[in-house]
């Protein structure tokens, strides 16, 4: 989708016409010298877009490709920026290209041995690196949001979920981080919160919303028998005999995750899978969505119009 200034000159347009475009809307500029037709700018998730930002500033460097850190590393290794939209690329010091760019942010500080990786032919801190890194500079809920996409992929998946892997694994991150400084003591404990059965950005946070509300830590992906089917639940909330599912949006308005079926079908699938596992488990049952998710109080008062609390 990226199309620089040189290819669009090429192509025919003069330096007007692409100012033109990018006046009226039809181009977006990412950076200098690069562009992307402003339709498919605006299909993207925050994620794409600066991963666009990222590849754009991969092509500009003089000489050695930069070693991408935090947000710009998490896009390289596909994991979630959950409500963060960076405007900067962030990339560590220690390249030959030392110039300053406002929109190119640089950080100092030692890499080890195995901290640098290469991933779809671009340099960027490892996994454990980006994820610690990031546990210490965003806000908690975000931090468990990236560790959690972390161990998804490193421990299985929520069906087949290695415990013991994962729990190796942040350990190991949890030792590596530095003694003193900002935001250890919060990298700590999203570290040791971290849990790769929740599958979505909304199923983390829902987990830090359920342990600010008082609830006991939730068994994730309750697996319950049905008489024709075997089904999942994001949430088994024991002492309180409730099941939850945090209902993302995707699964609804996104074709593919439809699978050919119209929104009416899927609704109708759902009802009735609802009504089969309250009948199987006898269990009261609460669905929720973003809205439910911005505090603590808002999730608190779905809940309690279902007849659930802590």
């Amino acid at each position: 989708m990226l199309r620089p200034r040189a290819a669009l000159l090429e192509g025919g347009l003069s330096a007007r016409s692409i100012a033109s475009s990018v006046t009226s809307g039809l181009l977006h500029r990412v950076r200098r010298g690069w562009y992307i037709p402003t339709a498919e700018w605006r299909s993207l998730w925050p994620e794409s877009r600066h991963l666009a930002h990222v590849l754009t500033v991969a092509a500009a460097a003089r000489s050695s490709v930069p070693v991408f850190a935090g947000p710009s590393a998490a896009v390289l290794h596909g994991l979630p920026l959950y409500r963060s939209a960076p405007q900067r690329v962030h990339i560590m010091l220690g390249t030959d290209d030392r110039r300053s760019a406002p929109d190119v942010m640089r950080h100092e500080g030692p890499l080890a041995d195995g901290e640098v990786v290469e991933r779809h032919g671009l340099r960027c801190t490892s996994l454990g690196r980006t994820v610690r890194d990031l546990a210490r500079t965003l806000g908690y809920e975000q931090a468990v949001v990236v560790a959690d996409a972390a161990l998804l992929r490193l421990a299985g998946g929520p069906r087949t979920y290695d415990v013991d892997a994962a729990a190796e694994w942040k350990a190991q991150q949890v030792a590596l981080l530095p003694r003193g400084g900002r935001g250890v003591v919060q990298a700590r404990r999203a570290l040791e919160f971290a849990d790769g059965r929740a599958e979505s950005p909304g199923e983390s946070v829902s987990r830090v919303l359920l342990e600010r509300l008082g609830f006991e830590s939730p068994v994730l992906q309750v697996r319950i028998t049905l008489p024709n089917d075997t089904v999942w639940i994001d949430f088994g909330l024991r002492r309180a005999r409730a099941l939850g599912e945090f209902d993302g949006k995707a699964k609804y308005v996104d074709e593919q995750m439809r699978s050919g079926r119209s929104l009416e079908e899927v609704l109708l699938a759902e009802k009735r899978r609802e009504d089969l596992v309250r009948g199987v488990t006898q269990a009261r049952f609460a669905r929720w969505q973003d809205e439910h998710t911005v505090s603590a109080a808002a999730l608190g008062r779905r809940l309690a119009s279902f007849g659930i609390h802590p």
